[in-house]
């Protein structure tokens, strides 16, 4: 390629698409590269079941959007219309009861009942430290954090709700269920240290400005960056498979948005060993299976005020929620599956066709799992909701296999790209206070497999592009990441 740019990114996932952004916004040329036809990896949505219906092929409620460092300077929620349901997530239970997350955190507390000041108590103080909390969590945990005592308040409750205490506080299920249900997210045993930190950093924003949904779906937010990034000259090229670093033009940069185990196949013998050996150590998690619906109508929970929320943890107590996600992490598939639904078209119009639905949902299964897990996920989702089966109109079903074949950044399914323990939340991928910049001269990771780790949050893109301005430019300065007049959503 005879082709010249101060900066090339590999990749466009959220973080490639932050990272790209950034390094233009800076003033540098820029040219992005992407495998497939369409830029936006998981934060994608399409067309899955029927005409009409528009499903999320990655993620679909936005925990970490509004408290993301790179989203706030990018002005996300000017560009992207959000809608912040009233209730975070909620938790059916057997009998037709259910735990109903608020945002409000003392209405949630009223809605817990009998455990409803302990739960208050616990969530409390992170709430009021969201900043710092945020501030903490979505960096490199190797660092001296800018507020302390936040990350001290997040520790210590860490500790309690990953340990074998993790119920001391509570007398009833309700509360248990609403923690461990959010704790699942991570694909760890239950309870665990790590686990138990992912679930208070969710919930700590469950309770703080929401799980926001972006009208017209996940791509919403790409988009938004995209067209930023055409908007500041970067040269877009899809269809494009790099296999090998040699493949690039010359460029002072280049950011990877790819897991460690792909850098080491694009670096080949160039990687210093031990810098490769590191790599070949790091570990991935375990996978998720996912179904998508097209539904005649909402779906018919027990407890209507489930509808109420954007997102539904279903699996029935904090035993039965160990006790599946226990079974993934021995590699075995769980008989009565947790399973994260979330219900965009309550909040969303423009999902699905007027008066029709459409339902997000998987569950967790061993990496690399090529079992179908749609029949498992509707007789749970059914426990909850008698006569779900009953408004689906059609699925489309994926295994972990599908996953990892669709987006090569989930390794067997694992949406975390990599797994993250707290040795990895530490390392990730290397120990490190800048575990972006790799030992390859001006070569940088900047995928979930590095700090901060999963979610879409643009993060590990941010800092891994203001990581190469310090090292590969020398500039310090962030760059001004605000949305022209024009870059404004419609209200």
């Amino acid at each position: 390629m005879s082709e010249r740019y101060d900066a090339i990114v590999v990749g466009s996932g959220p973080n490639g698409l932050a990272a790209a952004v950034t390094l233009a916004r800076s003033g540098l040329s820029v040219a992005l590269y992407e495998r497939q036809t369409s830029l936006g990896g998981a934060s994608s949505t399409g067309e899955l079941t029927l005409p009409g219906f528009h499903h999320d092929l990655g993620s679909a409620v936005h925990p970490l959007a509004l408290e993301s460092w790179f989203f706030r300077e990018f002005g996300l929620e000017r560009r992207v219309p959000l809608v912040v349901p009233e209730v975070s997530f909620a938790h059916p239970l057997d009998g037709g009861r259910a735990g109903l997350a608020y945002r409000d955190l003392n209405r949630a507390a009223e809605a817990i009942g009998r455990d409803g000041a302990a739960y208050a108590r616990l969530m409390g103080p992170l709430v009021a430290h969201l900043r710092g909390i945020a501030d903490f969590t979505g960096n490199a945990l190797l660092r001296i954090p800018g507020d302390p005592l936040a990350a001290f308040l997040f520790a210590i409750r860490s500790l309690e709700q990953g340990g074998p205490w993790w119920n001391a506080r509570f007398r009833e299920e309700v509360a248990p269920a609403l923690i461990s249900g959010v704790s699942a997210h991570s694909i760890l045993a239950q309870p665990s240290l790590p686990a138990g930190g992912a679930g208070l950093v969710l919930q700590t924003y469950a309770h703080g400005r929401g799980w926001p949904i972006p009208v017209g779906g996940s791509q919403a937010i790409a988009d938004a960056m995209i067209a930023d990034l055409r908007a500041h000259g970067v040269v877009v090229h899809t269809g494009v498979d790099i296999t090998d670093l040699r493949q690039l033009p010359a460029a002072r940069a280049v950011l990877l948005d790819i897991t460690p185990r792909a850098l080491v196949g694009l670096a080949g013998e160039r990687m210093p060993a031990g810098y490769r050996r590191a790599l070949e150590r790091f570990r991935y998690g375990g996978g998720v299976a996912k179904i998508d619906f097209a539904l005649s109508e909402p779906v018919p929970w027990a407890d209507p005020d489930v509808a109420l929320a954007g997102t539904v943890h279903v699996g029935g107590t904090r035993s039965e929620i160990a006790a599946a996600e226990n079974a993934v992490v021995r590699g075995e598939l769980a008989d009565a599956p947790y399973v994260l639904v979330s219900q965009p078209s309550l909040f969303d119009s423009t999902r699905a066709p007027e008066g029709r639905h459409v339902l997000w949902a998987y569950t967790h299964v061993p990496a690399g799992s090529t079992a179908d897990r749609e029949a498992a996920v509707v007789a749970q989702i059914e426990r909850f909701a008698p006569g779900f089966r009953d408004t689906i109109l059609a699925t489309s079903s994926r295994t972990a296999v599908d996953i990892a074949s669709w987006n090569p950044n989930f390794p067997g399914g694992d949406i975390s790209a990599g797994a993250p323990s707290l040795l990895q939340l530490l390392g990730r991928p290397v120990y490190s206070p800048e575990p972006w910049r790799t030992p390859l001269p001006g070569i940088y990771l900047c995928s979930s497999s590095t700090s901060p780790g999963p979610g879409v949050h643009g993060l590990a893109g941010w800092q891994a592009a203001l990581s190469a301005l310090r090292h590969e430019f020398g500039t310090r300065l962030r760059p001004d990441l605000a949305p022209r007049p024009d870059q404004l959503a419609a209200t």
